[in-house]
């Protein structure tokens, strides 16, 4: 088989980047570079694409890497714990969840954090309520209460 017949296929970072805050530095610089990818084109873009979020809140980020070394990116909602305990007012779980608890939230908290997760594109098809019950279950694991 010559090596024209061989079709490399794209590759796939996943990474959790401020918005904002993309640079060429690690872990976007190393990540992208290793693949043969201009890290400050894509820091550019990155971050024009975030200035409406709050600089610095984690953003998983999708990037696929094409074989001929361009590159497309999806941007996804803050992990579901950030919120959580960005809307319990704390900075950190408790190291003993089920045991202590670290701050509280309502179900309106919950709602609200299940409305944003939905934009998702892997939580488009599931219900308000099951993205909710999601919600709950990672508060606890943060040692975070739910109250009505």
């Amino acid at each position: 088989m010559s090596k024209a017949a061989i079709k490399t296929s794209a590759q796939v970072v996943r990474i959790l980047i401020g918005a904002g805050k993309a640079a060429p530095t690690p872990p976007v610089g190393p990540a992208l570079g290793a693949r043969g990818v201009k890290s400050m084109d894509f820091c550019k873009e990155f971050n024009a694409r975030t200035e409406h979020i709050e600089r610095g809140v984690p953003t998983p980020t999708i990037i696929t890497v094409e074989p001929d070394r361009s590159f497309h990116f999806i941007i996804k909602t803050p992990p579901t714990t950030y919120l959580v305990k960005k809307a319990a007012g704390i900075e950190k779980g408790t190291p003993k969840p089920g045991h202590e608890i670290s701050g509280t939230i309502s179900l309106k908290h919950v709602y609200e954090i299940a409305k944003i997760k939905s934009t998702d594109e892997h939580m488009k098809h599931l219900k308000l309520e099951s993205i909710a019950s999601t919600v709950i279950r990672t508060a606890r694991t943060c040692g975070v209460q739910v109250v009505a």
